[in-house]
């Protein structure tokens, strides 16, 4: 089996749908300052930072909300969610787009378990449904025809990133920025982390063309999430928000089982939002980030070396965090007023 050319034919597989209505813009002005456009692309579900994620973007005036996502396994449930979450902050016009259910390859079974869309989905939201343009179809149509540069955060397996570049090659070229929660370097004090993140795990050869498409990257993993927690006074302050809103992101993390049995979890996903919006808050290196496809052991672990001729650097690697900053940044603009 040539998997180089499996790989290539899939940005032919995703069917033409129609085209979903870009949302007005304002012109950029001089003297003015105009939010940065990013699409969030995320795998929301049980584990709840994707949730706490999108709830830091919203209460961030520096960003502007351009579509959202969903990417692996039951993506129209993702979908759901999301639609939920944005239309109880009172965010009815946002695309929200549904993508790849599965890896490229379909060599790593889909992991689902969990409370997906419990504590926040009601019989009623059923209805609730995505734009029927396919997500990696509004990711190149979105930054190609976009009246300026968009930023890509992508939180969950790169599947529809990877889809993405394979289907339009100038796409790394006219991304604004592309930030990425996932990987492990594992230094010296981080032996403790798993040997393959999750995000990468999901879908390795994904990762792999994501990391090799030339793109402006940053890459934000686990030596650095790992290190940023809210706790259940987080929570509390979050439900102090006082809308459903607040309410509902609260329920999610409390219901969480890492939060509810520990009082606390980690802010992967929050962070790699963070670093858009305040770069300073984490610590970049520039590195050749490689992804090992194969393996046993090893499928999606994050090869890190100093760049070398040979192995340019192709991401900014994020290997230091002001934790107590961006924790109480995160909590400041999660649990803040809607504007």
């Amino acid at each position: 089996m040539n998997c180089g050319r499996c790989i290539a034919d899939l940005a032919a597989l995703v069917r033409p749908y129609p085209t979903t209505r870009l949302p007005d813009y304002p012109t950029r002005t001089e003297g003015t300052a105009i939010p940065t456009r990013v699409i969030l692309d995320t795998d929301i579900g049980t584990d709840v930072d994707d949730c706490l994620a999108l709830a830091l973007l919203l209460g961030s005036p520096e960003l502007e909300l351009a579509g959202v996502t969903c990417v692996y396994g039951d993506v129209r449930l993702r979908a759901r969610m999301v639609l939920k979450l944005l239309a109880l902050r009172g965010m009815t016009d946002v695309p929200v787009l549904a993508g790849v259910e599965q890896p490229l390859l379909g060599r790593v079974p889909v992991y689902w378990a969990g409370h997906e869309g419990a504590g926040l989905l009601e019989p009623a939201d059923e209805a609730l449904a995505p734009a029927p343009e396919h997500a990696v179809d509004f990711i190149v149509r979105a930054v190609m025809e976009g009246p300026e540069p968009l930023h890509l955060i992508a939180v969950g397996p790169l599947t529809n990133v990877a889809l993405a570049f394979l289907r339009e090659p100038r796409l790394a070229g006219r991304l604004a920025g592309l930030t990425i929660m996932g990987g492990a370097m594992r230094g010296p004090e981080a032996a403790h982390l798993p040997l393959v993140e999750h995000n990468f795990r999901c879908d390795p050869e994904a990762a792999a063309i994501v990391l090799a498409a030339g793109a402006p990257t940053v890459l934000v993993p686990l030596d650095v999430t790992t290190r940023v927690v809210v706790r259940r006074e987080g929570a509390a302050r979050i439900r102090a928000g006082g809308t459903p809103f607040h309410a509902a992101v609260a329920e999610q993390l409390e219901r969480y089982p890492r939060f509810r049995d520990q009082g606390r979890t980690f802010l992967h996903d929050p962070l790699a939002v963070a670093a858009v919006i305040q770069p300073d808050l984490v610590r970049l290196t520039d590195l050749h980030v490689d992804v090992e496809t194969g393996g046993r052991h090893t499928a999606g672990a994050s090869l890190m070396l100093t760049p070398t001729a040979d192995a340019p650097a192709n991401a900014r690697v994020a290997l230091g965090v002001d934790a107590a900053r961006f924790e109480a940044f995160f909590l400041e603009r999660a649990a803040a007023a809607q504007g």
